[in-house]
């Protein structure tokens, strides 16, 4: 089924979703998930790993936490641009190939220099535009909000997977076996891409409308926010498994249990955060909410990264605001962009997304050298309050960031 961007406000049995949506969805997170499973195993443990290889510098390791988000930021648009021209399974499937290949070439790496290339060559397979887009297109616009959650959950429950088994696995079969891991999960995604997603979907166009639709002013603010995102969770990611093993002396085997049990506990208030999106016309209190929660949970690991109750609550509250916006941002932002431009909208938005992780690494590394853990996560709380201003002034571009 194709998707018809109807009016939100409609009857509760109408947030339901469809035995057809049901499937799109289950198939297409099961999907994004696999995927995601792969890199979020490297995120507890590659940083302490390249910092292991000989002849490996400060800025080396950031540029391998954020490798991938760079050739992913470059390639995001014309993903997108062409998931609207060629359809969304074939451009998929091509990046997918690419991110196994580059998954071997890190499984056959034993120097810092392989392992960024390995990472630059994942990211060339930049595929979470037309995966989005793809959702889009097989759900209504009233349920669509739901759809993007339930990837958003699929995602949380793979990082959540991840946070648990990476330091286990890393020690029992070290990073080059996480990245045999990754190939093996993407021929994973693409035997269900082909086997099991509902072959119905937008027809593909042979003459988009202009790319120039997808920088329209409207759409800024969902672009600005997915990339300080992504920024503050490289940031955090970078800083809190130093955290864990240097200042509270939890090895990195060990870290999961923290981990799993803080992302756990945040999916509590995640929850009503979507459940009350989808009741109410526009929900600017939620983003405003959200976005100072994730301001002052990052300001808060900056004082209390050194005590685990501290580090703890402040990772709870990350977690809560993070997933409701990575849901949020684009279940609207598919809206707000329209049908005919979704997939190139999509691809700006993926692409801002993965330049805040390349961002983010560099960022992470410079900041750990000038001001330690310390400043690592101070710098994310200002990048967090930045953005939180930023929805406050866009006020009038859309329902969502309308003074209602």
């Amino acid at each position: 089924m194709q998707s018809s961007d109807l009016s939100l406000a409609e009857s509760p049995l109408a947030l339901a979703l469809r035995p057809a949506e049901r499937r799109a969805v289950a198939a297409l997170a099961a999907i994004y998930a696999a995927r995601m499973l792969g890199l979020f195993l490297l995120l507890p443990v590659l940083a302490l790993y390249v910092g292991a290889l000989p002849g490996a510098r400060p800025w080396q390791v950031g540029l391998a936490l954020g490798a991938y988000g760079l050739t992913q930021a470059v390639l995001q648009i014309p993903f997108g641009h062409w998931s609207d021209r060629f359809g969304r399974r074939r451009v998929i499937s091509v990046g997918l190939v690419l991110y196994a290949v580059g998954s071997v070439i890190g499984g056959l790496s034993t120097t810092i220099g392989g392992v960024i290339a390995a990472r630059l060559v994942q990211g060339s397979g930049a595929v979470s535009g037309p995966v989005t887009a793809l959702v889009a297109d097989l759900t209504r616009a009233a349920v669509r909000t739901r759809a993007m959650a339930v990837i958003g959950v699929s995602i949380g429950g793979s990082f959540m997977v991840s946070l648990v088994a990476a330091p286990v696995l890393g020690s029992l079969i070290g990073v080059r076996g996480l990245f045999w891991v990754m190939a093996g999960l993407a021929v994973l995604c693409v035997a269900l891409l082909w086997g099991v997603v509902p072959r119905v979907e937008a027809a593909p166009r042979a003459a988009p409308i202009p790319l120039r639709y997808a920088f329209r002013r409207d759409l800024i603010p969902y672009y600005s926010g997915v990339f300080v995102l992504n920024v503050v969770l490289t940031l955090t990611f970078f800083g809190v498994p130093y955290a864990l093993r240097d200042s509270l002396g939890i090895a990195m085997a060990a870290q999961w249990k923290t981990y799993l049990w803080v992302f756990a506990a945040s999916i509590v208030p995640t929850v009503p955060l979507v459940l009350m999106t989808e009741r109410v016309r526009a929900p600017i209190h939620l983003m405003r909410l959200s976005a100072a929660l994730l301001a002052l949970s990052l300001a808060a690991l900056m004082g209390g990264y050194r005590h685990y109750a501290g580090l703890s609550v402040a990772l709870i509250g990350f977690f809560a605001a993070f997933n409701y916006l990575e849901s949020r941002l684009p279940a609207r932002l598919s809206q707000v962009a329209g049908p005919e431009n979704r997939g190139a909208a999509l691809g700006v938005f993926a692409t801002a997304q993965f330049l805040g992780a390349f961002v983010g690494g560099l960022a992470a590394a410079g900041c750990y050298a000038v001001a330690g853990l310390a400043g690592v996560f101070g710098a994310g709380a200002l990048i967090a309050m930045g953005w939180g201003m930023v929805v406050w002034r866009a006020a009038h571009d859309s329902d969502d960031f309308s003074a209602k």
